[in-house]
């Protein structure tokens, strides 16, 4: 299917894997790509060394172009460096001020990506050096940078930007959300949760279960799972560290129960603590279900684990083949 978008970076669909996290694998972003979407690394908390190793298997897995993102609040100047060496073209940022790194990226000949939440947010990228918008809405899982629905932030981004591509997140999981963005004139969908769901994902296998398991009312946004990243609203699925949260009447931090149980375990041995933004990885050991469970509204659209490449195919199985840009 023919949009602005997938006819600058040459896709075949108008499907963005979203930056999962530590969920996110070369395997993942390449199977992406190879069916023709878009994948892409998070690289956000990953050593120089392992950023240039992740990069260098996702490269070898695909000849497509795939992104990287980084989390702003953090210093990326290194990772961004380590991924324009590589040849990454495709640098794609959160949560934070873009505009640092707009010059470096195009004299690398890369396309500068960036989530916002509001359409005042859309504008001061856009001031700042970004080619490509992409509108959160609400009801995504994981971190939410805005406050208004999906649809409504891309119609008032389209309107106020016509000119940008916009690439809409939040709350999409299946072909019936992808074919209705689409015809609301989004130039792309992106998709975290139903990624997370696909077998090549690193994310545990506790965590895919209780996505398909998942209800219309399983997930709640707040700032719960805020140790290591404060002042920063998420979207998780209600487990027993919300429902413990919850039952205390909500408190701050540093008054909330539980607040210093180590529950898990990295595959290095460091502990994870209650309330730590950490999601379940399948590499992780522990009580998993008490972890931060990212996930966004269309999780109780999610019925199953598949291949990232079949994901793809389900996801577009309504649009068409082909049309006018």
């Amino acid at each position: 299917m023919r949009t602005r978008l997938t006819e600058r970076l040459g896709l075949d669909w108008p499907i963005v894997q979203a930056p999962i996290g530590s969920a996110t694998t070369p395997a993942l972003v390449a199977a992406v790509c190879n069916a023709g979407g878009l994948g892409s690394l998070s690289i956000t908390w990953r050593s120089p060394d392992d950023t240039a190793t992740v990069l260098a298997a996702t490269r070898s897995l695909t000849s497509r172009p795939f992104a990287i993102n980084v989390v702003l609040a953090w210093p990326q100047d290194e990772r961004i460096g380590i991924a324009l060496e590589a040849g990454v073209r495709i640098v794609w940022t959160f949560w934070g001020d873009p505009a640092p790194h707009a010059s470096r990226v195009h004299q690398a000949g890369a396309l500068l990506f960036h989530t916002v939440g509001s359409v005042e947010e859309a504008v001061r990228a856009l001031d700042g050096g970004v080619d490509v918008l992409v509108a959160q809405g609400i009801e995504a899982g994981g971190h939410v940078c805005g406050t208004m629905p999906a649809r409504v932030l891309l119609s008032a981004v389209r309107e106020r930007v016509p000119h940008v591509p916009v690439i809409v997140a939040g709350g999409m999981a299946d072909a019936d959300d992808v074919a209705d963005m689409m015809k609301a004139g989004a130039d792309a969908v992106c998709l975290g949760t139903r990624f997370i769901c696909a077998t090549e994902a690193n994310a545990a296998p506790i965590y895919q279960r209780l996505i398909v398991e998942a209800g219309t009312d399983a997930t709640t946004i707040g700032e719960i799972f805020n140790q290591g990243w404060p002042n920063a609203p998420h979207r998780v699925l209600r487990n027993s560290t919300v429902r413990l949260w919850e039952e205390a009447g909500r408190p701050t931090s540093g008054a909330r129960p539980g607040q210093g149980d180590r529950l898990a375990t990295m595959a290095d041995g460091r502990a994870i603590e209650r309330y730590v933004f950490a999601m379940p990885r399948a590499d992780m050991k522990g009580d998993l279900e008490a972890l931060a469970l990212y996930a966004g509204e269309g999780a109780a659209r999610i019925r199953e684990v598949l291949p990232a490449a079949e994901i793809v195919r389900v996801l577009t199985r309504k649009l068409p083949a082909s049309t006018e840009a």
